[in-house]
């Protein structure tokens, strides 16, 4: 394949790790023109209070202001399932369009029947731009490429700019190993081969994730590595494609949902926003109820 990550502009790659979702949001930004990107930024949310701040997203916009930088994006990687996405802040803040994988119209559809969330347009329209496989746009002088990466969700996409790729959901570091794929939409065998798609990009590409769990034995939160060193990840290397759908069917049949999974889901299929407003002025998380037969 080509080599996407071949540029002589190397972005400047900030990270921001939200420890209570265990997320990381990056601002990129290109040096020479000083204009960025935010990658799936957090918007603060108390599930038992049900308030919300903006305490994640100001930070980074601080960031971008001591740095004189004009963000112009922000970038979702999917419908995250475990935060609440500040992009409509953000665009608030900055004027920034808002960016998805055109996959999202699956994901709403998928998810507007079960929160009977009749405003849900179901062709994506909530966000400012759909990007699809082996579409290109810029930050400044820096060119972007876009590869879907579905199997975590149908939407996913990962984001090539300059030496690095932003993965979502897709990869964790080498010694955490990979995304879930039994969310509705997901696939073990189709992340697989996504997988692969990321892992064919040159060795010293550098690679960011979306979260990191601190497995046993590792001290710190990281959220960068390289692609060369992805290729040891603890799920993939020496392991077949039907060989990881095993593994990761059975283990995702073990994991919890995500404590925020209902309210991301509902705010993030609307490119971030809260469901509307009823009579009373007020916005209300839905709660699916089934009773046991």
């Amino acid at each position: 394949m080509s080599n996407p990550a071949a540029t002589t502009v190397r972005p400047e790659v900030r990270a921001f790790f939200d420890e209570p979702t265990n997320t990381a949001s990056y601002l990129v930004s290109d040096p020479e023109t000083r204009k960025a990107a935010v990658i799936d930024p957090v918007l603060d949310y108390d599930q038992s209070t049900g308030k919300a701040s903006t305490k994640s997203a100001d930070a980074i916009l601080k960031a971008a202001a001591d740095a004189g930088l004009t963000i112009e994006w922000v970038l979702e990687t999917h419908a995250h399932a475990d935060h609440l996405s500040a992009a409509p802040y953000v665009k608030l803040k900055t004027g920034a369009q808002v960016a998805i994988g055109e996959h999202i119209r699956e994901v709403q559809k998928i998810f507007r029947p079960v929160f009977n969330a009749t405003d849900v347009s179901g062709d994506g329209s909530e966000f400012d731009r759909l990007l699809a496989e082996g579409e290109h746009f810029q930050i400044g002088a820096l060119d972007v490429s876009v590869l879907h990466t579905p199997g975590h969700t149908p939407a996913c996409v990962s984001y090539v700019i300059g030496d690095a790729v932003f993965v979502g959901d897709t990869l964790f570091m080498p010694d955490y190993g990979t995304a879930r794929a039994d969310f509705p939409g997901g696939d073990a065998r189709t992340l697989y081969r996504s997988i692969q798609k990321l892992l064919a990009l040159p060795p010293e590409t550098r690679l960011f994730v979306c979260h990191d769990y601190k497995p046993e034995g590792r001290d710190d939160y990281a959220w960068e590595t390289t692609i060369g060193e992805e290729r040891k990840n603890k799920h993939i290397a020496g392991t077949s494609e039907d060989d990881f759908v095993a593994m990761r069917e059975s283990r995702d049949a073990r994991l919890a949902a995500p404590l925020l999974l209902l309210p991301s889901i509902q705010t993030n299929i609307r490119a971030g926003r809260l469901p509307p407003t009823e009579a009373n002025g007020v916005s209300y998380i839905k709660i699916p109820v089934k009773l046991a037969s």
